[in-house]
């Protein structure tokens, strides 16, 4: 049986009408609930990881470190590597995929969003989603947006601020809207 996201990968939109979009907003309010629980009150890192077990149906390894609150609209596209720390605030739009490998850190109030309105006025209500790859040993500067599409390199940095909506290579530092490469590590 396809996923979702296999599904979702398949097309360029998701028009308002379509029954992907309905198979969706189920997905995504059975989640809403365990999102609201975990960020509610103090909370362990291991009790953190059971409710992101939970929200991702995914394995989660115990050297992943997430701050609350953590914000995600729809849980089940994250896939988290290890020795990963996520820091406090961040969002996480993964209806599109968002896949974080080994070492990577998120600083406050990141946002990792691989879904957008879809341009055209009469198909605006409609999605257009991209997954977000951030590879390994990336830092993520607090406050950064990614956009749907986006891959960041391994070893790379993304400046505090910093809104990429292109592809950022390996072992670079990138800063400013839009994201441009400022350094060579």
């Amino acid at each position: 049986m396809e996923t979702l996201l296999e599904k979702i990968k398949k097309v360029n939109e998701i028009l308002k009408d379509d029954e992907l979009f309905k198979e969706i907003h189920i997905a995504k309010g059975e989640n809403e609930k365990l999102i609201a629980e975990m960020n509610n009150g103090y909370k362990t890192n291991e009790e953190k990881l059971k409710y992101l077990e939970k929200i991702t149906g995914k394995s989660i390894n115990k050297s992943v470190t997430v701050s609350l609150p953590f914000q995600t609209d729809f849980g089940k596209h994250i896939s988290f590597g290890k020795n990963i720390f996520v820091n406090k605030e961040a969002i996480f739009v993964d209806l599109g995929g968002i896949t974080i490998e080994d070492d990577v850190l998120i600083g406050p109030k990141v946002s990792l969003l691989t879904v957008n309105h879809i341009l055209e006025p009469s198909k605006r209500r409609g999605l257009a989603t991209g997954e977000i790859i951030i590879k390994k040993n990336a830092w993520i500067g607090a406050g950064s947006t990614v956009l749907a599409g986006v891959t960041i390199g391994e070893n790379s940095v993304v400046a505090a601020n910093s809104t990429v909506t292109k592809n950022v290579p390996n072992n670079v530092i990138v800063a400013g809207t839009p994201a441009k490469i400022i350094k060579k590590l």
